[in-house]
């Protein structure tokens, strides 16, 4: 069985350890927030990407259907001067435009069915991602409202865990709290126990003969000296 100055810094150990856990969990809250944050701004420009899209989509479309009526307007032009010239070069002249313009125009047309079919499926896109961000803000503010009722309970919780370091610290001796705050800075569990084939709990390498014997009582008052580990210098007792 552990000495009794063992058993109270094995107390003091479990409230630190559950202070770490709770000031770990506090500054992941925050973090935590942003990443939602950061969902909602991700479908936010998601749904703006599809709205650009569809918008510089509509654009064109009607850039091109410019440029179809200008090729129509320019064809029954072309068309009414050929019945009006009694040249016959002239005549085959304006015949090789109207075809021209033909093939122009049909070509337009081409472009305007698959700029059409283009803005069909940017707006399906763009319904879809506007449905999906409706769908889920509710459920990203719930969240980040969860996270903020839970820091705050969190800051309460740390509150307590403080007050029962503080008073688990308060039984132990000035020279082996000190002991046990210079371990604990760097090496935690700062007391872990000695295992039956003589290895440290903590780091789990094999310990001396003579940490072994102080940590078992023999040769000495047992609370006199704290035994740390040869490798790692946590504090280790008998597990017996």
């Amino acid at each position: 069985m552990p000495s009794p100055v063992i058993q109270t810094l094995l107390i003091l150990l479990d409230r630190d350890l559950k202070r770490l856990g709770v000031e770990a969990q506090l500054k992941a809250v925050p973090g935590d927030i942003v990443r939602v944050e950061q969902r909602i701004a991700a479908e936010k420009a998601a749904i703006e990407a599809a709205r650009t899209e569809l918008r510089d989509l509509e654009a064109k479309k009607k850039v091109l259907e410019t440029e179809i009526g200008s090729a129509e307007d320019k064809l029954g032009r072309y068309k009414s001067q050929q019945l009006l010239v009694r040249k016959n070069d002239e005549y085959q002249a304006l015949s090789h435009e109207i075809e021209t313009t033909q093939t122009q125009i049909g070509d337009l047309e081409g472009n305007e069915l698959e700029l059409m079919y283009a803005i069909d499926e940017a707006r399906k896109r763009f319904s879809a991602a506007e449905a999906e961000l409706k769908a889920n803000i509710s459920g990203h503010e719930a969240r980040i409202k969860m996270l903020q009722e839970r820091e705050i309970s969190l800051i309460a919780e740390l509150k307590a865990v403080r007050a029962e370091v503080a008073a688990a610290r308060e039984p132990i001796g000035e020279p082996k709290l000190r002991l046990y705050d210079r371990i604990a800075v760097r090496n935690m569990p700062a007391v872990v126990p000695i295992h039956h084939v003589d290895k440290c709990g903590g780091c789990h390498l094999k310990v001396s003969s003579e940490v072994v014997s102080a940590a078992r009582g023999k040769g000495g008052d047992p609370m006199a000296v704290l035994p740390t580990c040869d490798q790692c210098g946590r504090i280790v007792y008998w597990e017996g």
